[in-house]
């Protein structure tokens, strides 16, 4: 059982850290350019694929890839040609490079001509997935044209032990509520309850301070560990623990929390 003053106190932070002045700072504030649904889930899975590295990185290279499709994710999606994606030429983001940008439109663009869209590839019949099988039916739509492309690498596969911190980031985007103007709650397919804490260095460090993570390694049963603990804490939607967590760790509230729960430190 956790300690009722922990849970009182990640509660708090909770509160305290998803806000919208959160926004401007944070590579979410890409998606948050646009209103309509499908210009928000391109931009925002665009966005977080390439969500590694220093912010003010990742969001440059985002607008870039958004002026490449004309600020018009999804009509650029559903109609570019062979000739439009020579626009692509000398991007790069880290390891993820031109080559990989084109296949991400070409593959968006089955997604959305063939499959009802990014919503429906993430989407099962049961409301008790979770990321583990989620991810790997959108993998397998995503790569159908082409499953040995370099891009693969791109895409995470829990089920090879992948944490899928980027993904798991997308999915709290588009499924949590946006009562709090930062999340969307654009998706109604898959339920909060179904998501899981994007997991990174900083928040599994924490999550280990704080004594609600054991695992060492930061992968899938990592994330998952940390779900069945952030369940006991909101069975509906425990993937809102992500402000308390990543709020934490930034602004050095974790010797606080340990001292609050009567943790030493080291």
């Amino acid at each position: 059982m956790i300690d009722p003053i922990l849970v009182d106190f990640l509660n708090e932070k909770v509160n305290q850290y998803e806000r919208i002045d959160f926004i401007k700072d944070d590579p979410i504030s890409i998606p948050h350019l646009f209103s309509k649904k499908e210009d928000i889930e391109i931009a925002g899975f665009l966005t977080a694929t390439i969500a590694w590295g220093k912010r003010n990185s990742i969001m440059k290279n985002a607008n870039r890839i958004l002026d490449i499709m004309d600020r018009s994710p999804h009509e650029f999606i559903l109609n570019h040609s062979e000739s439009d994606l020579k626009n692509c030429d000398g991007f790069v983001h880290r390891t993820f490079n031109s080559d990989d940008l084109r296949f991400f439109f070409q593959a968006l663009q089955n997604i959305y001509q063939n499959h009802g869209g990014l919503e429906s590839v993430f989407f099962s019949k049961s409301n008790t997935d979770t990321f583990v099988e989620i991810i790997p039916r959108m993998r397998k739509i995503f790569f159908e044209k082409n499953d040995s492309h370099r891009s693969n690498k791109h895409i995470s596969n829990p089920i090879k032990g992948s944490a899928s911190k980027r993904l798991n980031m997308f999915l709290r985007w588009m499924v949590r509520s946006n009562s709090k103007g930062v999340d969307f709650g654009i998706w109604t397919k898959i339920k909060p309850a179904q998501l899981s804490i994007p997991l990174d260095v900083h928040t599994a460090n924490v999550s280990r301070e704080l004594g609600i993570l054991t695992r060492k390694q930061n992968d899938a049963k990592a994330v998952l560990e940390l779900r069945n603990v952030l369940m006991e804490l909101d069975k509906n939607d425990p993937s809102k623990y992500d402000f308390a967590l990543f709020g934490i760790g930034v602004n050095n509230d974790l010797d606080l929390g340990k001292t609050m729960i009567g943790v030493k430190n080291n």
